[in-house]
């Protein structure tokens, strides 16, 4: 067993001091990053808790009027928060279709942010071919279980899912991640905030060593009256997406003025449907501008040998989800 120090952090200043030592990692809920440890995927030689962190588990009004919530703070809360479920409803529907309850009563808005892919490959080390844990070693899955792996975005390096419910929400939100080092603040919009694997697949996200992101901050809302998270899984319960829709629409009466439209369970990211969202916003909303748009979003999808039913599934569910948040209760799917 490898020797693991731990500490607990008393402010974000310390925290970032502590994170200089090399095979540093945070631990706040740890609902993922304990089980990567269980199973010798990740191996940290020192755990900084973050968990007691003054201010960062809370919710709050932004002088815009927009949202900002605290990275520590709990899925369930940020799922149950008045202002989440009234202003941000997709946001609470997407942490609600999210891992279990005992879950997201741990879990929080930072660690889900960071999660790593659910491929199985990934997460067997029995498996020596996993570019993801061993750069250089080749991807398993390619030839492989790929059934619930990407369509998009993939390349020959890489063809695991990012397995978010929340981030696919805030990349329809257009929300903008916080994050702190010793060098000082930054932000990073949403949509840049996780890579697609290109040549470097082991590297998940764009933060920087030794940053720890502090919030997650919300525009104003704009689509609380027309929004619905779709997630398409094999249970209902407990089960990570084959293919998820987040839809967030501006209406005037059948016309769509603005549509924001994200994946999840089809990329090494969230996907922004941008073909689809061109196609819808300005234009009244029919089954057959609809069934159009659901198709070009697919036009660059590159399915794998076990999941080419992913191409139509995702195009089904774009109609259905952007039907529910229309109100289109007999648009076709």
């Amino acid at each position: 067993m490898d020797a693991i120090s731990y500490e607990r952090a008393g402010d974000v200043s310390s925290a970032l001091r502590a994170a200089q030592q090399p095979g540093t990692m945070f631990i706040g809920g740890g609902t993922n990053l304990l089980d990567l440890m269980k199973g010798g995927v990740e191996r940290p030689v020192h755990l900084v808790d973050i968990t007691h962190l003054r201010g960062l588990d809370t919710i709050g009004t932004l002088p815009d009027g927009g949202l900002r919530i605290g990275a520590l703070v709990r899925n369930s809360d940020a799922a149950n928060h008045a202002l989440v479920r009234e202003q941000y409803p997709l946001l609470s529907q997407a942490f609600l279709s999210g891992a279990s309850p005992q879950l997201r009563n741990m879990a929080t808005v930072g660690g889900n942010l960071m999660q790593r892919t659910r491929c199985g490959y990934f997460y067997d080390t029995a498996f020596t071919q996993c570019n993801k844990r061993q750069p250089g070693s080749g991807c398993a899955s390619i030839e492989g279980q790929n059934r619930t792996h990407a369509i998009l975005g993939a390349s020959s390096q890489c063809v695991a899912v990012n397995p978010s419910d929340m981030s696919v929400a805030l990349v329809a939100l257009d929300a903008v991640v916080r994050v702190s080092s010793l060098r000082g603040e930054r932000t990073i919009p949403i949509a840049e905030f996780h890579r697609l694997p290109a040549d470097r697949p082991e590297v998940d996200t764009t933060l920087q060593p030794g940053e720890l992101i502090t919030a997650v901050d919300l525009p104003p809302p704009l689509f609380s009256d027309h929004s619905h998270y779709l997630k398409v899984r094999d249970r209902a319960s407990y089960a990570f997406a084959l293919v998820s829709v987040a839809a967030a629409l501006q209406m005037d009466g059948h016309m769509v003025r603005t549509a924001h439209i994200a994946l999840g369970g089809v990329a090494h990211k969230p996907w922004r449907a941008s073909v689809a969202e061109q196609m819808l916003s300005g234009k009244p909303l029919t089954d057959t501008t609809l069934r159009a748009a659901a198709a070009a979003a697919m036009g660059e999808a590159q399915p794998l040998s076990g999941n080419r039913f992913k191409v139509q599934l995702a195009q089904r569910s774009i109609v259905r989800a952007v039907n529910q948040a229309a109100g289109r209760t007999g648009g076709v799917a």
